[in-house]
């Protein structure tokens, strides 16, 4: 967990970026960057994917970067947004390699260290990411539960925190997407 002063120095940061300060998203990118990369980390073990933790945190920023004005108001929230951005970094990969195996024409851009690695990976990211979608229009809290502890890699207590509601709250509605989850998936 990071210090009160880490906090809010990001908090200035991301006021300042709201701004107008280009430069100023980098800071606070770098001000976290060390658990972007420890999430990553986690969810590509998880995934037994080959994707490069560094490529997934850069692709990230880069999403964030170079879409909309970034909204983040806080720390979490950045995080929060970043774990979203890592998701659609792993969609989007997910997307190109099946189009690839479906003789999709041009090599496609992937940034995994060895193609072909990390089959059942894609399949996972994609039923994921389905799934999100409809639970998302069902339960947005619990949808963004599920994003934030499989992409994210954060535990309970941190993503209590930023949501900013309690741990049992988390567990409730992780228990809750995670039934509909399952569910969907047997069907």
């Amino acid at each position: 967990m990071p210090s009160a002063a880490q906090s809010s120095e990001v908090t200035v940061l991301l006021a300042r970026v709201r701004a107008g300060d280009s430069t100023a998203l980098g800071s606070a990118y770098a001000a976290v960057y060390d658990e972007l990369k420890r999430a990553a980390r986690a969810q590509l073990r998880r995934m037994r994917d080959a994707f490069q933790t560094t490529a997934l945190v850069h692709e990230a920023y880069l999403k964030l970067a170079g879409g909309a004005q970034l909204a983040a108001v806080d720390r979490n929230h950045l995080l929060a947004l970043s774990a979203r951005a890592m998701r659609q970094v792993l969609v989007d990969d997910a997307r190109a390699r099946k189009a690839d195996k479906r003789g999709g024409g041009q090599d496609a851009m992937t940034l995994t260290a060895a193609l072909g690695s990390g089959d059942a990976a894609v399949v996972e990211v994609l039923a994921l990411d389905e799934l999100l979608a409809s639970l998302h229009k069902l339960d947005e809290r619990a949808a963004q539960i599920v994003e934030l502890r499989y992409f994210g890699g954060y535990d309970e207590a941190e993503i209590g925190d930023m949501l900013g509601i309690s741990e049992r709250t988390v567990r409730r509605d992780w228990r809750k997407a995670r039934a509909f989850l399952l569910m969907e998936l047997a069907t």
